[in-house]
């Protein structure tokens, strides 16, 4: 099982196209034997729409309503691509998995992207919906803007969080593993370069729930928020100032994310020298 990560997009109507292997309708619905997983807020919706299941019309207008609610939300490089799409797909030999087992594994994918988190608030997540429309195959497709209206930047590392998860869905599950990685001749595994080393480290300073950096800019927005509270001119600048401060621990956790996803990403082919080498002129001959 590998995970495959799709570029970035603007609507959900392409990745959604690919998750179904034909085009996004408004006349079909897509039953729970397609839909095996999506985002816990989804339910709520459901209940207001009073419609049992939903076309892929209506999912991809689902997954791209976060762009009218919040027209200002960008990525850390400026875009709107919000829409994330990753798929994962069995071996040929692999043995026909039950609906519950994909759930789990789309809940499971879910949560080592990123794009689900245990026990976060509401404002905290982010639409996701995972399909089971092809034979072997499973698309978690999402919107990068979470429901409060903050951008979800990925981390670099995200493909290797997911490619480790696969690797326990397969132990779990009795599946026929499936190894993407560098290897030694002697043991089957993975061989890091320093530079993937010290990019990890990065991303683990950058990272938005775990990292120590989040951790200290938790703690100055928490006291900014209390001290907002009291009404006096000189608690009002504090909060102002602290606030400040948090912005600013932020824009480091981008840069830092950043830094480590270039370090991570192969560098450009070099020339051969006899290329770039100055041709000589011809040594004279005298006659």
């Amino acid at each position: 099982m590998i995970p495959h990560i799709h570029q970035r997009t603007h609507t959900a109507v392409g990745p959604l196209t690919r998750a179904l292997g034909r085009p996004v309708s408004p006349e079909d619905g897509l039953t729970e034997h397609t839909v095996v997983a999506y985002w816990p807020g989804l339910d709520a919706y459901r209940q207001n729409d009073g419609q049992p299941t939903w076309t892929s019309a209506q999912w991809a207008e689902h997954l791209e309503d976060p762009y009218a609610d919040h027209p200002f939300a960008v990525s850390r490089y400026g875009d709107r691509h919000a829409i994330f799409h990753v798929d994962v797909r069995l071996a040929p030999e692999d043995r026909t998995l039950t609906g519950p087992e994909w759930t789990e594994i789309a809940h499971r994918l879910a949560r080592a992207a990123g794009i689900q988190i245990p026990g976060t608030s509401q404002a905290r997540e982010c639409r996701w919906v995972a399909l089971q429309a092809r034979p072997g195959r499973l698309d978690l497709i999402a919107s990068l803007i979470r429901h409060g209206g903050a951008w979800y930047n990925p981390p670099a590392d995200t493909g290797r969080h997911l490619a480790d998860e696969a690797r326990r869905i397969e132990a779990d599950l009795r599946l026929i593993p499936v190894y993407d990685t560098p290897t030694t001749r002697a043991g089957n595994r993975p061989v890091p370069t320093t530079q993937t080393q010290l990019a990890a480290v990065l991303t683990q300073l950058a990272d938005e729930h775990t990292g120590p950096l989040a951790a200290v800019r938790g703690l100055v927005e928490h006291t900014a928020q209390r001290i907002t509270r009291r009404p006096t001119a000189a608690g009002t600048g504090t909060a102002h100032r602290l606030e400040l401060i948090a912005r600013r621990i932020h824009a480091l956790q981008q840069d830092l994310d950043a830094t480590a996803h270039e370090m991570t990403q192969p560098s450009a082919a070099t020339a051969p020298a006899a290329a770039h080498a100055v041709a000589r002129p011809a040594a004279h001959r005298s006659p």
